[in-house]
């Protein structure tokens, strides 16, 4: 898959996601918060009000810090597709 490819599914991936009504399960928000961040190459500071939200999410984006954008991309696709795939 190219990278245009890879982005353009991202982008639906992303859509869907913000399209979604229904509240998304805690681990799950984690998971996509540190994908989105890193395929997007956005490097900014967690802004939480609550300081232990911060600390989770600084503590996923150390989790994937050895990937690239389009892995990072490419597994955030994954992950909407699986929830929406097996979602009851």
């Amino acid at each position: 898959m190219t990278s245009e490819e890879i982005d353009i599914e991202f982008n639906e991936a992303v859509e869907r996601v913000n399209d979604h009504t229904e509240l998304f399960p805690a681990d799950f928000l984690l998971r996509l918060y540190a994908y989105f961040k890193k395929a997007t190459n956005n490097y900014e500071r967690p802004s939480s009000r609550t300081p232990i939200i911060n600390a989770f999410k600084t503590n996923a984006l150390f989790q994937i810090q050895g990937i690239t954008e389009d892995e990072a991309k490419q597994t955030y696709i994954e992950l909407v597709n699986n929830y929406f795939l097996y979602r009851k």
